[in-house]
Order: structure tokens, then sequence, then C-alpha cells
């Protein structure tokens, strides 16, 4: 899986930043790949468990919104319409599917090294780093993790890093310590 997993990267990596930009990189979970790569390779489940719980509900809802496009023609929430637009190259659309089979990676990860108590706190320092570095480092077409529209609707309530500040504990409560705990109960059943 290392090797398997560190060739994928070694594709996607240059082409994401030719094509993408470094600060690309900056998304949740675009960033969960470098932590999961380092993950893989240190067999830590700090690291693992991190990135579980930072891009499960993401992951799941890139994947129902894509998903749903296909099977609909309609995108139920939105975020996933570059994936069916024909400007952008098929391959290039083709690496982005790796929202699809991160999180059954990760939850075979954190099976195999265990679930770190301390993984949510880590990823809410990530969450805490990503979001206004995005914010600064990319631009309002990138809308790098949802900080200039989120859902599409132009952010005109708060100054661009206060709305970045006000959104780290809002992820954190409603997409990280949920995720948290639904991997707690599911390795204790798996378990069990």
């Amino acid at each position: 899986m290392r090797v398997a997993y560190t060739g994928w990267m070694a594709v996607w990596v240059p082409v994401y930043w030719l094509e993408n930009g470094p600060a690309n990189f900056l998304w949740i979970c675009d960033f969960a790949n470098f932590v999961l790569l380092a993950a893989l390779w240190t067999g830590s489940a700090l690291l693992a468990t991190s990135q579980l719980v930072g891009v499960l509900f993401i992951q799941a809802i890139w994947a129902a919104d894509f998903l749903g496009r296909l099977a609909t023609g309609a995108h139920p929430i939105g975020g996933t319409e570059y994936m069916f637009d024909a400007a952008t190259p098929l391959g290039l659309r083709a690496l982005s599917l790796f929202h699809l089979w991160t999180v059954p990676l990760l939850l075979w990860l954190v099976a195999r090294t265990g679930h770190d108590r301390r993984g949510w706190r880590l990823q809410a320092a990530i969450v805490a780093l990503l979001l206004p570095a995005g914010q600064q480092l990319g631009s309002r077409e990138q809308n790098l993790n949802w900080m200039w529209a989120p859902f599409g609707i132009e952010q005109t309530l708060l100054p661009p890093l206060a709305f970045a500040a006000v959104s780290i504990p809002i992820v954190v409560v409603v997409l990280v310590l949920p995720a948290d705990l639904l991997v707690r109960r599911w390795l204790a059943r798996a378990r069990g």
C-alpha cells in the first residue's frame, strides 16, 4: 500500500501543481493526501486518525454530490461541477477521484494502527492553519475550503479573515468532532 500510494502521489502532486498551482494543496482534502502519505510510511495512528476525522464528512459530501450528478444529472449539494466540465482535461478530473477512495483507505489504516484520541485535536490545528492560509494564498476563484463563497454563495457578512476565524470552530464542531465520535463507535463495534 505504501508503494502504491507513493506512486499515486508522485503523479498527483506534479500534475495538480502545474494545473492548479501550489495553493490548491491547501484544500483540506488535498492536504490530507500528504498527511496520509506520512501516516502510511510511519504507521502513525495520530496522523491517520486526524485525517480520517478531518475528511470523513467532506469526502462523503463530495461523493454524494458527484454520484448524485451521475445518477440524476443534477448536483444535490454542489462542489463537484468541475468533474463534469469538458473544458477540464479528463485525466485531471480522473485524478480528483481520490475523494472516493481516501476514506476507505483511511478506515483501513486506522483499523490497523488504532484510533488516537488526539487525532481530532491535531485536525483542529490543521483546520486553523488551512482556512486562513487558503483564503489568503488562494484566489477568490479557487474558493479554497469555501472561504470566499460557502456553498457557492458569496460571503459578505464578515471581513475575510474574520470569516475564516469564525469558520474554524464551526468546522471542528460540525465536521471533525462528530466524525471522531463516529469513527470511535465504528472501531468499538468492529472489535466487539
